[in-house]
């Protein structure tokens, strides 16, 4: 189950998702599930989501 602000990676092609809204069901690219990223993993796309308001 996906939970707001998450981070997920894809560990074949390099997908990433962020969460905006959180749900039931898992993350799924590729066929295999992908991968929560947490901690330092996850701060170099912290500062590339768009601000909220902004075009």
């Amino acid at each position: 189950m996906a939970k707001e602000s998450e981070v997920y990676k894809c560990e074949i092609c390099g997908n990433v998702v962020f969460v905006l809204e959180g749900g039931d069901g898992d993350l799924v690219c590729c066929g295999e599930e992908m991968k929560l990223l947490s901690g330092a993993d996850r701060k170099p796309f912290e500062g590339r989501l768009p601000k909220p308001g902004s075009p």
